[in-house]
């Protein structure tokens, strides 16, 4: 076995850090003598990968699981993790703030300590990293090559002087941030989700290049925590692939929050002077406009991890843009190659992996038949408020040529929402006209990513919007607004028609009852008098 040379670093190098290294990628690991053939070789040990190959694993095949930079891909290490911890601190700072609006009232002098702001977000990485570690892996009968993998020919792949034959392999690469072609931006010291976490002082103005949920997110947290934010989208709105309404909901809230939101900008050129960055733009209305700031995020897109894989000599097709090419069972061009989360799916979502990776398992190793367009893949960007879709948008739906209704049932009609203070979003959902089939969702609140997955079940399982009239939730809970959706949707079957049916059928109780009435009083008076009536 050969000893893996420690090529990885993760900034800054403190206690956290060599802790999630240690787990991640260690010192000193020893790549296994390969046990030939594989029955499963899975490249890339993100959310995808891990799940594939435990799976694999647990159900006794003979995997091998290749990794060249850090177990747990970009969800624990750039991703997922480490932006929800930093969230949250942003999230707390913005309830004491306006914690007056409560009647609370504080004293004292409240700041934000940035350092152990960024010191909690390793902590808790360091302690999640475990789950994703070299040595679990190790422990469930995965064999795990840390280095680069490359394939050689159809069945075969290197690993830093090492060949893996396989019966089946997963291509589970992820992605990468995607950066535009901006005149002077490449010598530009910008930052990515990549590096933006490795900070330890708070820049005092930060510019983020892209509106999209990676943007709006850190762009919203970091002007809580004390920056001064300049957001920068080129389309007419942020959050372009949401629900117009929702994203205008976020926009107003990230204005309140203090941040300078530009839609429509469009940047001719980036400088760096000293330790200033200055980007200049045109405004939606064509004015020539520059942002001076310390720190410059770029946060545009997510482009696939493709490059240096040697797909052609494996005989799989693919695009650098669009990744690898699979069919709808996830099959590459090659048949005994699948492909697995970011590198081959538009969804670009943890959980998104988790599912392919269950499908790529199935159809692999058992010649199943499952197919990811049947998937009903929600999603959720995690500004205050959230933004939760599933499904089809309204644009979407008329783009498909799709007559839809649509039932929305806004926040400051709920109570929970009420008594919360939080009464700006909304509960919308779109059902196939004449039906109660839903085609799509879209929830804005704070909590909306733990609310949507009602609307989700409905869609994966083919059930109506009025089963949910039959769901009986908590009260009160601010989900009660996507149960009253479903209320606004049982409403409207009252038509003309069956309301006249109705009032018959409510007259005719009447009559009836009255009938009896008459019949009781005469039955109760002959009792009392029987003589009179003799």
């Amino acid at each position: 076995m050969a000893l893996v040379p420690h090529a990885v670093e993760v900034l800054p190098d403190d206690e956290h850090n060599a802790r999630l290294l240690a787990h991640a990628h260690p010192r000193d690991w020893h790549n296994p003598v390969p046990r030939q053939p594989y029955n499963l070789v899975v490249v890339g040990a993100g959310p995808a990968g891990l799940i594939a190959a435990a799976g694999a694993a647990g159900l006794g095949a003979r995997v091998a699981l290749v990794e060249r930079h850090l177990m747990g891909g970009d969800c624990l290490n750039y991703g997922c993790v480490p932006s929800k911890a930093l969230l949250r601190c942003a999230t707390a700072w913005a309830d004491v703030r306006d914690a007056r609006r409560y009647g609370v009232s504080y004293g004292g002098e409240l700041r934000v300590d940035f350092g152990a702001v960024m010191a909690r977000l390793r902590r808790l990485r360091a302690d999640l990293s475990a789950h994703d570690a070299v040595q679990r892996f190790t422990e469930l009968g995965v064999d795990v090559f840390l280095g680069h993998g490359c394939f050689t020919a159809p069945r075969r792949l290197a690993v830093d002087g090492q060949m893996l034959t396989f019966t089946r392999a997963v291509i589970a690469t992820g992605s990468h941030a995607g950066v535009p072609p901006i005149p002077g931006l490449a010598e530009t010291d910008y930052l990515t989700n990549e590096t933006i976490f490795a900070l330890t002082a708070l820049p005092a103005r930060l510019g983020v290049i892209g509106g999209g949920p990676i943007g709006c997110e850190l762009a919203q947290a970091f002007q809580r925590l004390g920056s001064h934010v300049t957001l920068l989208e080129a389309d007419a709105h942020i959050l372009p692939r949401e629900d117009a309404a929702a994203a205008a909901i976020v926009h107003q809230a990230l204005c309140r929050d203090g941040v300078q939101v530009m839609a429509g900008a469009r940047i001719a050129v980036v400088e760096t002077q000293g330790d200033v960055k200055r980007v200049r733009y045109t405004d939606a209305s064509g004015r020539t406009c520059e942002a001076a700031v310390d720190a410059l995020l770029v946060a545009t897109g997510r482009v696939p991890n493709v490059a240096g894989l040697g797909l052609e000599a494996a005989g799989v097709g693919y695009d650098q843009r669009l990744g690898v090419q699979v069919d709808a069972r996830l099959r590459t061009t090659n048949a005994r190659i699948f492909a697995a989360g970011d590198v081959c799916s538009r969804y670009q979502f943890t959980h998104a992996a988790d599912a392919l990776a269950r499908i790529v398992l199935a159809n692999a190793l058992f010649l199943g038949r499952q197919k990811a367009s049947a998937l009903t893949i929600p999603w959720c960007t995690y500004t205050d408020p959230q933004i939760a879709h599933v499904g089809l948008t309204e644009v979407q739906a008329a783009a498909a040529g799709m007559a839809i209704t649509t039932f929305v049932q806004p926040l400051h009609e709920v109570d929970r929402a009420v008594l919360d203070g939080e009464t700006e979003g909304f509960a919308k959902v779109h059902v196939k006209q004449g039906t109660d089939t839903l085609v799509g969702a879209t929830i804005v609140a704070r909590h909306a990513g733990d609310m949507i997955g009602l609307y989700t079940a409905l869609m994966t399982h083919k059930l109506g919007l009025g089963a949910l009239t039959k769901v009986i939730q908590p009260y009160p809970t601010q989900a009660e607004a996507v149960r009253q959706t479903a209320d606004i949707y049982n409403r409207t079957r009252l038509t003309p028609v069956v309301k006249k049916l109705m009032a018959h059928w409510f007259a005719w109780q009447r009559r009836v009852s009255a009938a009896h009435y008459c019949v009781g009083l005469i039955t109760l008076a002959s009792l009392a008098g029987g003589t009179a009536y003799g």
